[in-house]
């Protein structure tokens, strides 16, 4: 997985740049599908946004957090990402098993 992170008018430190891929690893264990990841992290006034751009085979996944901190709003990233994601993989589960099911019984019909 390619992850690129970015500051609009603030600077990347290691620190943060730390923290990013760390919690990244928690989606990782999910779903290992991912094949790009942008992470764009901005500072408007008084609000700090962390956004997310997932590219998934088939799939591309934007998520957004805003908060008065920048840990804050990565945390709520992921946990929103980590969500969206496990909601994809579900379906494409429930979708798989449901081809099979037409596949397998000759009586079932649409």
């Amino acid at each position: 997985m390619n992850l690129n992170l970015t500051g609009n008018h603030v600077k990347i430190t290691p620190a943060m740049r730390d923290y990013v891929s760390a919690k990244v690893v928690k989606i990782e264990n999910h779903f290992d599908n991912i094949i790009d990841m942008n992470v764009t992290l901005s500072v408007e006034k008084l609000s700090q946004k962390a956004e997310a751009n997932v590219h998934l085979r088939g799939k591309d996944i934007f998520v957004e957090a805003n908060s008065s901190n920048m840990y804050a709003s990565i945390d709520s990233l992921v946990e929103k990402l980590d969500r969206r994601i496990i909601k994809n993989k579900e379906k494409n589960t429930i979708h798989r098993n449901n081809n099979n099911l037409k596949r397998q019984d000759p009586e079932y019909s649409d």
